[in-house]
């Protein structure tokens, strides 16, 4: 029996035995059909990409970045419970950056990981002010507080002794990121499911990579996350990713199954086929058979 096998009629038994044996993050969740789906299709894909792109070789600890969004408190349900069934062989340290945003409600994370018995650690870095010094009116913040944010993660995951830091960027995310390149940066590239940071020292690991953000959502509403939300980028109009989201979705209304379909193709790189002479050799490209140039793909 394979690991996703194992981890389906693992959740089949703990909805037939009336959730007995469960993180006590699921103490409370629904035990419907149709959440179980949920939560094995999630787990699954999670699973899947811990798999593809080789998330654990070496991994021992692990810092879950946990922003109060419904995708990081996802994120942290599902690794919990993976871990729970004994799939996944590291630590767990959860963390939120406090980056000083007017009326953040700072009880509510450490209330509800005590509650749940999650090791966590809770920081505070007034980001906040100096992207609001930093950023001129008008112009969007994600991008400066994005890498302020990480910065501080990353030095909270050396002081914690981990091996990465783990985010909970999905589907929709990367294939955001993707078009939001394609479109406005003139390159082909997106979110990494897995990246070593510049320093080389720590992993960077997004195992939401193939999970739908729709599927996030119901899964946070039917758990009862207690959602905070974003004051500073979240009180933004007219941002390029909310573009490329109502594109993506208006492509996804129109042709269900394209965004499946696009996350596939950035698994299926073919370089011989684009435009870049760094990543294939044209020049070395000859008739008579003696290209050296050509890929098994051609």
């Amino acid at each position: 029996m394979n690991i996703a096998t194992a981890v389906m009629d693992e959740i089949d038994i703990e909805a037939e035995d009336g959730g007995s044996g469960v993180h006590p993050m699921f103490l409370d969740a629904p035990r419907s059909v149709s959440f179980n789906k949920l939560r094995k299709r999630l787990l699954r894909q999670v699973r899947q990409a811990l798999e593809d792109f080789q998330m654990l070789k070496g991994q021992k600890r692990w810092l879950v970045g946990l922003s109060g969004g419904k995708d990081s408190y996802g994120l942290l349900a599902l690794l919990l419970d993976l871990k729970w069934r004994g799939l996944l062989p590291v630590e767990l340290i959860a963390c939120n950056l406090d980056q000083g945003q007017p009326n953040f409600p700072k009880h509510i994370l450490p209330e509800y990981l005590t509650k749940i018995g999650v090791a966590h650690r809770i920081e505070y870095r007034d980001t906040y002010s100096i992207v609001k010094e930093k950023v001129p009116e008008g112009a969007t913040y994600c991008s400066l507080c994005s890498r302020l944010r990480r910065g501080n993660l990353y030095r909270i995951a050396r002081e914690e002794g981990c091996d990465a830091l783990v985010l909970g960027h999905h589907r929709e995310d990367i294939l955001e990121t993707f078009f939001m390149n394609f479109f406005h940066g003139g390159r082909l590239a997106s979110m990494p499911a897995k990246l070593l940071n510049d320093e080389g020292d720590l992993m960077l690991l997004r195992p939401l990579a193939y999970a739908a953000e729709d599927d996030l959502a119901k899964f946070a509403a039917a758990m009862q996350f207690p959602i905070i939300p974003c004051d500073l980028c979240g009180s933004q109009d007219g941002l390029q990713r909310n573009a490329m989201k109502d594109m993506l979705a208006d492509i996804e209304r129109r042709m269900p199954g394209r965004k499946d379909t696009m996350l596939r193709a950035l698994a299926h790189v073919n370089p011989s086929h684009l435009l870049d002479p760094k990543l294939f050799d044209f020049a070395g490209l000859m008739t008579g058979g003696s290209s050296v140039g050509r890929t098994a793909a051609d």
